[in-house]
Order: structure tokens, then sequence, then C-alpha cells
């Protein structure tokens, strides 16, 4: 069973600012004006962060800057927020957490953003067990001067609840399978939900988290749909919450500066290219080709555009790489905001894949391996940075059931596989029967059916209130479902032409008995 640690980070910006010597360290709270952080807000600047003198005088974060120099006097020492500083520092606390464990993922939007979780399963007893390692941890961000309350549980959710909103200084520690009677007398916007809905819950009497999950929970879903069910289950465990642990420094990048920003499209691209020709070399000695990449321009003004992209298959071509960039650059326009232009340039492979040795021709078959593949992997990058979604392809299935003969899938490289000899290793394939271009994804039900035989094709249906007289029938084809599934009934399959030139595929569940007749439907339809 998993064990998370949920790190919350009280008032991180003023942490953050004491700890780059802006805000001066004072041995208490009475010897100093109260420090506070601002960002603009409804109504102007409001408060986001305060520290210990300014809580003590009643300011807290959310409160209109202009009310609290009203109430308070002009000592209040304010700083700008900061929120890519804050990231960033939080993103190098995170490489410094990972001294406990390799899963270490920062807090999201949901979380507020001023913490991080430690994956500790299987880890813990390297510390001496878990209490040693909470009171290890605790110790060591408080000899760093950063003020932090943790709580390990089974699950991200619950650890964050206690940690952030069980008012503990001390590290607490759940036992497993312990989340429920945790939590229960917690608030319920401890579960990460929006404000409106936890206050909605408050007037209906659902003030504890206990009290929430003893409810009903058809009305809870009709009245704040899934996300407050969600959240919920992942706080007692009944749903998963995989973490997003934080990436790796990237072992292949490179950068280069500029006197003169630049800003011209043609310009970055040709500066992405030269990057990717140093980098390749590194990646062909290690037998590495990148298969994701992120581009980062750092404006005069201290702003950085990224951009990332992703490949269908490892590559080493710079070329290649800076016509998607290319692409993507055409697709953002304005939104690039180059501004008064870029000075730093970086390119950074962030993700990786081996490189495969291919043979370019079959001198038996003819067919040119790279240009199966390489041509339909470039077109599908290029749709990928051209319209800005994924490509996804219909992948066969091995299953004779139509509904379940094909899925969804993102679309990615298939290779000709090669017997010992050589040969294109393929299956012997013989006379497909007659698929639909167009297959429902639910069966329709056909009305008013009228056929001669009761075993044989329908001569006149009703389909989307529509009447069907058939003209020409193709068939019988049987389909029965798997003998490892529950038992289901026969289908009998035609494809149809409707006196219109409609073509359509329908089939007979089951057979016609004395009690009973069967079911027609619908599921697909010929171009």
């Amino acid at each position: 069973m998993p064990r998370i640690v949920s790190v919350w980070l009280e008032q991180w910006p003023l942490t953050r600012l004491r700890r780059a010597r802006t805000v001066p360290e004072q041995a208490s709270p009475e010897a100093t004006s109260p420090a506070v952080v601002a960002a603009i807000g409804p109504g102007g600047l409001r408060i986001t962060a305060v520290d210990a003198a300014a809580w003590a005088l009643g300011l807290r974060p959310g409160e209109p800057l202009a009310r609290a120099r009203a109430r308070i006097g002009p000592g209040i020492a304010v700083h700008p927020a900061d929120p890519e500083a804050d990231t960033a520092a939080l993103a190098r606390l995170c490489l410094w957490a990972r001294r406990y464990t390799p899963v270490v993922a920062p807090f999201g939007p949901a979380e507020g953003g001023d913490g991080f979780f430690l994956d500790m399963e299987g880890a813990s007893h390297l510390f001496g067990g878990e209490e040693a390692l909470m009171a290890d941890l605790a110790a060591r961000l408080s000899a760093h001067a950063i003020p932090a309350r943790l709580a390990l549980a089974d699950t991200p959710a619950c650890a964050f609840a206690l940690a952030r909103h069980g008012g503990s200084t001390r590290p607490v520690v759940v036992p497993q399978g312990g989340n429920a009677p945790a939590l229960r007398d917690l608030s319920v916007s401890a579960l990460r939900i929006e404000p409106a809905i936890a206050e909605s819950l408050r007037r209906l009497g659902l003030r504890r988290i206990g009290a929430l999950a003893d409810a009903p929970r058809a009305p809870l879903a009709r009245r704040f749909g899934e996300t407050l069910l969600l959240r919920l289950d992942q706080a007692l465990g009944r749903r998963p919450e995989p973490l997003v642990s934080l990436a790796e420094p990237a072992a292949f990048g490179a950068s280069r500066g500029f006197l003169d920003p630049i800003g011209h499209q043609t310009i970055i691209v040709a500066t992405a290219i030269g990057l990717m020709q140093e980098i390749a070399p590194r990646l062909a000695a290690s037998g590495f080709g990148a298969q994701s990449l992120r581009l980062s321009l750092y404006r005069v003004d201290g702003i950085e555009r990224s951009l990332d992209l992703g490949l269908s298959e490892p590559t080493l071509s710079a070329d290649r790489i800076g016509r998607l960039f290319d692409l993507r650059l055409d697709r953002l326009g304005p939104a690039l905001d180059a501004e008064f232009g870029f000075e730093t340039v970086r390119l950074d492979v962030t993700g990786i894949g081996r490189l495969e040795t291919r043979q370019d021709a079959l001198a038996e078959t003819g067919l040119d391996r790279e240009a199966d593949t390489g041509g339909t992997a470039r077109l599908a990058d290029a749709l990928r940075q051209r319209i800005g979604a994924r490509v996804i392809r219909v992948s066969p299935r091995a299953s004779h059931i139509p509904e379940r003969a094909d899925a969804l899938e993102p679309w990615r490289v298939r290779h000709v596989a090669l017997d010992w000899a050589g040969r294109v290793n393929a299956r012997p394939q013989g006379p497909m029967p007659a698929r639909p271009l167009v297959l429902l994804s639910r069966s329709e039900a056909a009305d008013e059916v009228f056929s001669l035989a009761p075993d044989g094709p329908p001569q006149r249906f009703r389909w989307r209130r529509r009447l069907h007289r058939i003209a020409h029938a193709e068939g019988p084809e049987r389909i029965a479902d798997a003998w490892w599934h529950a038992p289901a009934p026969t289908r009998d399959y035609y494809v149809v032409e409707d006196e219109s030139g409609r073509r359509l595929w329908v089939y007979r569940e089951g057979f016609h008995t004395a009690q009973t007749a069967a079911r027609w439907f619908v599921q697909g339809l010929f171009a």
C-alpha cells in the first residue's frame, strides 16, 4: 500500500523572500513591522501571504491591502508577489527532498502550489521507520528556517488535508487503513473543493468530512457534480490519485544567448536547428534519439515562453525538429508575445527513445521500410503541431465481436515485423467479410420488422423514425460471443440495401420462439 507524505510550507512566498534576504529576519514578531505579499486581485491589491507579526495583528490572506493599511496603519512592509520565483524555489526544494525518495511531486493548483508530496512506499525503513523519517524531515526543514507542517497517510488527498487543515504543528502519522477516522472531524474544505461548494455544503449541515461520507451519494452527485465525490473518494482511498513526479533535469540540452534580442520566427527556428545539431552527437553516442523536446525562450524582461514538442518516434534530425517548431510557431502567431525580443534560447530533450537499426530496403519484397513508417510519422507529427491536438488511430484488437474489434489509441509508429530470414512476417489473410465504414458506438433497435422467413433477412423495418424497404440483402454471418464471457444471444448479421440505395449492417439477436420474437438491431452504415 502506498504511503504518502504531504509537506505544506507555511507562507511559502515570505519564506522564499526571507531566505533570499529580501525580508529581514527578526527575533520575535513584536520586534518588526508586519510583512505581507500582495498581488493584483478583484478590487485591487490583495494580500496573498502574511508573516507571524501580520497574523498576530489579524491580517489574513485574501484581505484587500487598502483595508489592512486603513486598519493597521502605513507600517506594513508590502512585497510584490512573484509566482514564477516561488515555483522555481519550490522545484529546487523538491530536488533536495529526493534524499528521501525518488518520487517527489510538487503541489498543483488544487493544493495551492505551496508544498510537495513524497511517495515513501518501500523507503521509510531506510530511515528507521515512518516516525523517524517524519522527525528527520521536520528537523531538517526547521534547521533551514522553512516552517512546514507534515502528515503521512495512505493517499495524497488525506495527507494534504491533515497537513494543511489538521491544525497540528507536529508531524502527523496516520496508520495504514486509518484514512476515514483521521479525516472524519476535518472541515469539508480540506477536500480541495471549490469554496462555493464548501459553503453550500455547510448550509446543508454537512460541515465535516465524516458527515459528507455518510450522506447519500446520488443527491450529492446530482447537485454538486462528479468532482465532489471524486475528491471524497480520493481522500478515503476509494479511487487512485497518481502523483506526477518532478521531472529530472534534462541530460541533453543546449542554449544560446544573443546580444541583440531576437523575435523573428525564422531566426528562432534556425536557432532551434543549430541547438539540435549540437545535441545530436551526444544523443547518437548514447544510442538514443529525441522523442520529446522543450524550446524555452527567455524575454528581455525575464518572462519565459516554453514550447513542448512530442514526436512519434525518436530522431536525430535537426531539420525535422526545426520544421515542427516552425509549424508550432505558425499556429501560435501573435500569442507567442515576443515583446522586445528573446535574449536567450534553450533547447532541452525531455524524452528519449532508443534508435532502432533499420534495413532500408527488402530485396525480396521491394518494401522500403523507411518510406513505410517515416513518411507517416512525419505526417502525424506535422498534423499534431498544425492543429494543436493529438493524432489518434483505429487499432485492431483480437476480438471477433464487432464493437470490441478495434479501439482508438494515440498514434505511434508500427514497424514491419521480420522473420528469421528477413521476410515480412505477415499472417495469411483470407477474404474478410464486409464491414461498415461507420460502426455505431451502441447498436440501435429496429422496430416493425417484417421478414418472409423466421430466420431470413428483413424485408422491411423502421429505424430512426424512417421506414426502410429492403431491395437486396446478403448474409447471414453468424457471430457468437466468446465462451469465456457470460452467455449472450447469437447474432446473425446481414448487409441490406434499401430502396433509396442506403446500405446498412443489421443483425438479429437470438431466434424466434413461440413465446418471444427475435430482436433486430442496426449496428453500422456502409458508404
